[in-house]
This record gives C-alpha cells, structure tokens and sequence, in this order.
C-alpha cells in the first residue's frame, strides 16, 4: 500500500460508524451483536437502528409492512441521512457476530463506490427462517444485509426516498450509482460458506431461537453471550 492508500484507509477508519438494525423480538441479538464488535474495538461507536426511535425524529413514515421480516427492513437505507452524509457507515443486521475489527473492512475495499457489499449468488436452504418467517428469495438477496455506505455519494438516499421508494428498488440498490464486492468473510451466511469470517451471519436463525439453538457458530455465539454477562 503507497502512503496516499495508507492516508485514505486511516481517513476512512477514523470515520466509521456502525449501524446495528434493532428488532424488538431479537434485543438480545442485537446486544451480543454489539457486544462483539466493542471487544475487537472499543473505540467504534455503534449506533442501533430503532424503528420507533426514528418515527419519533420526523424521518420516518412509512405504513408497516406485513412482508417485512425485520422492523428495520427499510430503514437500513436512512443510515447514509443518519450520518449526515459524511464519512463511512458500515450497516448490518442484528443477527451477527463478530470475530475481527470491523475497521479492518477498509483493508479490503478499492475505488470510491457508493456502496459495497458482499454480492451473494445463492438458494436458502429453507422456505421459512427466524422464529416462523417465510424466506422471500429475490434478487440481490442478502446484499443489503451488511452494507459499507460512502455516505456523501448516496445522498440519494433521503427520507422522501427512503418512505416513498418500493422495498424492491432500495433492496436492489438501483439508487447506486456504482456498487463495490466485499469478501464473503465480511458478510458469511452460517451454514453457506466455509472460509473464516470476520462477520458471521446467521440468516436462517440464530441460537436466541429454541429452533436454532445449535446452528453453525452457535457455540461462538454462546461463548460470546456468556462473555457479556460476565459468565
């Protein structure tokens, strides 16, 4: 790496935010989600995503959705807004874990996307996840799960857009304008891919639910539970 790459990549580190989609029936979730990327780096600031939090702000307004299978199905596409704009926020699910420095997302991007993502090409495995959630399958499916925004190129991304937009033209990112691949390891599906992650994601369902209790990577995930609670 020449010294303007090593320039931008500490540019880049210093702005990173993470957002974290909150769901009322997964807090639990959430929190070990948190809790495993503090325990990498304490000093990211991580930001969960409540819906009724940004209800509250005027930035969102949307009807609810009966096919939305998270409260933060939409408005994942508000971080850009969130941030003001400025510097990089990284999005993700809450049903993640953790298990390197999510600064270190920045070794691995080149160019200046608006966004980049891990661009999956698969079939899930079931027809329903979670706790009884059908499995919608459509294109890009999972792409939008774990997202790197370049904040100031997707100022497309209003609260006019973000609440009047359909969920397929947000989820499809057809308001990029350019899209950058990430490694599977940054957004690896549990059960999906073999390689070590640095984020693993448990899209099916995750050890918080009786039926998942023992997934791929439930043992890290319930190590990491017991860490939190000091066990």
């Amino acid at each position: 790496m020449d010294l303007h790459g090593k320039h931008l990549w500490r540019m880049r580190m210093d702005k990173l935010k993470v957002f974290i989609g909150w769901d009322s029936r997964e807090d639990i979730a959430y929190q070990v989600a948190r809790y495993s990327i503090l325990k990498y780096d304490p000093d990211i600031e991580v930001i969960p995503l409540k819906l009724y939090e940004l209800r509250e702000q005027g930035c969102y307004w949307r009807a609810g959705d009966k096919k939305a299978s998270t409260e933060f199905t939409i408005s994942r596409f508000l971080v850009p807004f969130l941030s003001g704009y400025q510097g990089y926020s990284l999005f993700m699910d809450c049903d993640v874990l953790a298990f390197g420095d999510m600064k270190h997302i920045f070794k691995e991007i080149k160019g200046e996307h608006d966004v980049w993502c891990v661009q999956h090409d698969y079939s899930p495995k079931s027809t329903m996840k979670m706790d009884g959630q059908m499995q919608h399958i459509y294109p890009k499916k999972n792409w939008s799960s774990v997202m790197l925004f370049n904040n100031e190129k997707c100022q497309i991304l209003s609260p006019k857009l973000v609440n009047e937009e359909t969920p397929m033209y947000l989820h499809r990112m057809n308001w990029a304008d350019s899209i950058g691949n990430l490694q599977n390891k940054w957004n690896s599906l549990a059960g999906y891919y073999k390689e070590d992650p640095m984020l693993v994601h448990y899209t099916d369902g995750g050890p918080w639910f009786k039926k998942y209790r023992e997934c791929p990577y439930n043992k890290e995930w319930k190590q990491t539970l017991k860490e939190m609670y000091g066990l």
